[in-house]
């Protein structure tokens, strides 16, 4: 049933979501060099990288880390917006439509990210797709604490529910649940 919802949910959602990613693109593009699109490595279901999208929020140059090692003079102006409405994970559909995530999960970490990796793998969290949004980011927890984020990845994966999952993407798109990774301030 997951599986149906996840997919029936993200094409419409790219139906409806393209016209504001290739406008939001465009902006993207104006403000700064670099594509639109932002590609990373991520570790997905079991353990296995994929290729996530999102819109583009920081200057082309900025580092290949963590959000929480980011700094925050990275972010362009437009791309603290787009984090701030989370309109910059629409492209993400596409990673669901293509069954690599799930609307709801562990948010997918990056391959440099050894202790929460190995965390999520003792909690049995990696058996489950990444998601867009989980538990652990409506309860404001994010990556720089992979112990912590870890447990509560594996209070989600013990608890699912197909409403548990409506009642978790409610939380995050109208009560503006989790505010993300957060980003040094320098």
């Amino acid at each position: 049933m997951k599986r149906l919802f996840d997919l029936s949910a993200a094409l419409v959602g790219l139906l409806f979501a393209a016209p504001v990613i290739g406008i939001l693109a465009i902006l993207i593009r104006r403000e700064s060099d670099g594509p639109a699109i932002f590609s990373q490595d991520r570790v997905g279901l079991d353990g296995r990288l994929f290729r996530c999208h999102k819109l583009r929020t920081m200057a082309a140059n900025a580092p290949n880390v963590p959000t929480h090692h980011a700094s925050s003079a990275h972010i362009t102006m437009l791309g603290a917006r787009l984090r701030r409405t989370k309109l910059d994970e629409l492209p993400q559909l596409w990673n669901i439509v293509r069954g690599e995530m799930s609307f709801v999960g562990p948010r997918p970490c990056l391959p440099s990210q050894t202790q929460l990796i190995e965390e999520r793998r003792q909690h049995g969290v990696l058996t489950i797709l990444p998601g867009i949004t989980g538990l652990a980011q409506v309860n404001d927890i994010d990556m720089s604490d992979p112990v912590r984020l870890a447990e509560k990845d594996a209070e989600y994966l013990a608890n699912r529910s197909f409403m548990g999952d409506l009642h978790l993407i409610y939380r995050t798109v109208f009560q503006r649940a989790g505010s993300g990774d957060r980003v040094r301030t320098n």
